[in-house]
């Protein structure tokens, strides 16, 4: 087996890909930028080699430095992880000329599938299902707006080159299609150095499955059930599941086999993904088409250990290695359910803009590493119980699922990151991924929502409470979903998930068992209420319109003269509170604010006000604060790049007009007067770098 690897990337895929080397007893190596010299996956590694500045262009990106510290360590293999150099023909045939292995498919898969022009002629001829669109070259965006009416709109432009929701387009319009295919080909030339770009028919009401494939280099090619990665937000996947709650055995079969077909007719091995667009309206299991062949390891590569029981990463490096699969297709099953949220550095109060700074608290739920099974065990442990000591990755007591006696649900967190770290302008804003597995999709689903109410995060703004919100959905939890999911439950944005009023009801309970504890600690504080003073039992709680009289006694509490049945430990400073309130339990995490407290749970915070019963009568005479009328200025909304400014002083501007462009983590934000007016002055120049709610402009 391989010595030493090398992980040519950075975060939680890093971090992934380590941990597995670590089991199987390789030496790790991680390289850096200077914004990650001190992040997890470099205290990790054995050894650890500095590439350059931040910028990806001038670290991450850059092959020679990347051989140079493989050759420099002893490493006889590289990973290349996910983004950056994972799909680059040329590092694969660098590193093959260099002698060290590159522990993914060989170049010329790559290159085959590496453009989505030519991979969609190919998989064409191998007798795959492909969405109707133009597969040449496009000069300019006259040419695009012929080619998309010719096609019928909606139409989706995409990046040749692209992947992971970046460098897409979708036109309803002609005037979507002169103001997106410009923008298109940047994020294309910016992120995968290619600017081409092709245009295909959007199928409407879709539904995005992917299959996941392993080959090895004898011809051993084998499909692993499929992955629903409908729930996405501008094309970008926010919630991943296997399998799918869509998908049919027959389905199933059909779409792993066109897989096979694609992966065999390209010389494929090592892991692989297929992805499929499918019509939510068909159940023939013949309407789904092909989207483009990710030739690495998939970000929601976790939900399919988590039903097949396989380590990915170990079955990538032993292929590399030369090892056979050891496994056929009859021997792959799938059970129970998994489901994968992606914890993202952005404010989805704030249209989900990205957001950017030092972890202040990072605190995950409990976690456990996915139980796998080694490929050799595979075949003689279906269908019996394993010992722990059988398992390749874990000392865990349970069984895997697939193996036969309890199924326990478990809760996984795969990230790269630490409390104090930063979340860098630079890079992708994922934070973390959270994975949960159960015997159903009910149960997972439920899973998740309490390890996201236990998810501790202070700093950048996140999405745990949209996450949250996405899994108590009705609509999802039915399974009937589509790629259009939050933009159609959502058009006017996130603005918390919606608690009845039995939930607010126990928010008070527990506001208020919170300040009876801050009050008792005041007490047994010199001076702090005075020697004969008692701390304030019957308080007035206020949750947005909502206003609750709570009672707080050794004989119970009430509230609104009704006893509840509650249990809950509180000390003071505690941010997280565990309740148990009749026969269901509430994890909540808590946060002292001036008059009060911040109670988060369920996907949204509440602002509870706190106020013992005899001084909220007073509390209507206070004088409410009006913010200031701020519609005259351009802010930057998050920290980015200024890429362009579309207006000067003196110019007539409409609402909704584009006034900038501002790059922000990779993508492209545009920014739109809110009202008509003219610009009275200009603040910022293009290729600035802004900070968040920096004023562009002004106007009057």
């Amino acid at each position: 087996m391989f010595k030493k690897i090398l992980v040519a990337n950075r975060g939680e895929i890093a971090c992934r890909v380590m941990r597995t080397a670590k089991k199987m007893g390789i030496a790790t190596v991680a390289v850096y930028s200077d914004a990650d010299a001190r992040s997890p996956h470099v205290l990790m590694a054995d050894e650890a080699v500095r590439l350059g500045p931040p910028p990806a262009g001038e670290s991450y990106l850059l092959a020679d430095l990347i051989l140079l510290a493989a050759r420099e360590t002893g490493a006889d293999c590289i990973h290349p992880g996910y983004g950056f150099l994972s799909e680059r023909e040329s590092f694969a045939k660098a590193c093959a000329e260099a002698g060290i292995a590159f522990v993914g498919p060989p170049p010329k898969a790559i290159a085959a599938m590496g453009d989505k022009i030519e991979s969609k002629k190919l998989a064409k001829a191998a007798g795959v299902n492909v969405v109707p669109g133009f597969l040449g070259e496009i000069a300019d965006t006259e040419e695009a707006v012929r080619i998309a009416t010719d096609i019928g709109y909606p139409v989706m432009m995409k990046a040749s080159a692209g992947g992971g929701g970046k460098g897409m387009r979708l036109a309803y319009s002609e005037q979507d299609v002169r103001e997106g295919f410009e923008a298109t080909k940047r994020e294309g030339l910016a992120s995968f150095g290619d600017d081409r770009v092709f245009i295909e028919k959007f199928i409407e009401s879709p539904r995005h499955i992917e299959i996941q494939v392993m080959g090895d280099q004898h011809g051993n090619i084998v499909y692993l059930g499929e992955r629903e990665c409908s729930i996405q937000r501008r094309h970008q996947k926010v919630v991943e599941e296997a399998p799918s709650p869509f998908v049919t055995p027959d389905m199933r079969r059909k779409m792993g086999e066109q897989a096979v077909a694609l992966a065999r007719a390209v010389g494929y091995y090592s892991a692989g993904t297929v992805e499929l667009i499918v019509s939510g309206a068909d159940t023939s299991g013949e309407g789904f088409y092909f989207l483009e062949m990710n030739t690495r390891l998939q970000v929601e590569h976790p939900v399919t250990e988590a039903i097949t029981g396989l380590d990915l990463v170990e079955l990538m490096i032993r292929v590399a290695y030369g090892e056979h699969l050891g496994f056929t297709q009859d021997d792959v099953t799938l059970s129970g359910w998994a489901i994968e949220n992606r914890v993202y550095a952005e404010d989805p109060y704030r249209g989900f803009l990205p957001s950017i700074g030092r972890l202040v608290r990072y605190d995950p739920p409990a976690s456990v590493e996915t139980p796998y099974k080694s490929p050799s065990r595979l075949r003689e442990g279906l269908g019996e119980g394993i010992a722990a000591s059988d398992l390749s990755g874990t000392s865990l007591p349970q069984p895997l699922p697939q193996a036969g006696g309890e199924l326990k649900p478990y809760v996984r967190v795969d990230d790269g990151v630490r409390e104090g770290g930063e979340v860098s302008m630079f890079y992708d804003p994922m934070i973390a991924k959270l994975i949960t597995w159960a015997p159903t999709r009910e149960e997972a689903i439920d899973e998740q929502i309490a390890a996201l109410d236990a998810f501790e995060i202070d700093g950048p703004g996140n999405n745990i409470d949209f996450v949250s919100a996405l899994m108590q959905h009705p609509r999802f939890r039915s399974g009937n979903i589509t790629t259009g999911f939050i933009a159609e439950e959502y058009p006017d944005g996130f603005h918390g998930a919606p608690a009845d009023a039995s939930l607010i009801r126990n928010f008070a309970a527990i506001a208020a068992f919170a300040a009876t504890a801050e009050a008792d600690r005041a007490r047994r504080i010199d001076g702090q209420l005075g020697k004969r003073l008692r701390p304030p039992s019957d308080w007035a709680v206020k949750i947005g319109d909502a206003e609750h009289a709570v009672s707080i006694s050794t004989d119970g509490v009430t509230v609104d003269g009704e006893e509840i049945d509650i249990a809950l430990e509180y000390t003071p400073g505690d941010r997280v509170v565990a309740a148990q309130i009749g026969d269901e339990e509430l994890i909540v995490r808590i946060a002292r604010t001036r008059g009060g407290f911040k109670l988060t749970a369920r996907g949204a915070s509440h602002q509870a006000r706190v106020l013992p019963a005899h001084v909220a009568p007073y509390a209507q005479h206070l004088i409410e604060k009006i913010p200031p009328d701020l519609s005259k200025f351009l802010l930057c909304p998050m920290p980015g790049l200024l890429m362009r400014l579309d207006v000067g002083v003196g110019d007539k501007v409409e609402a909704g007009q584009a006034l900038a462009v501002v790059e922000a983590m990779k993508m492209e934000n545009i920014l739109r007067a809110e009202k008509a007016g003219v610009v009275k002055s200009v603040n910022a120049k293009t290729g600035d770098s802004l900070a968040v709610d920096a004023v562009i402009l002004e106007m009057e």
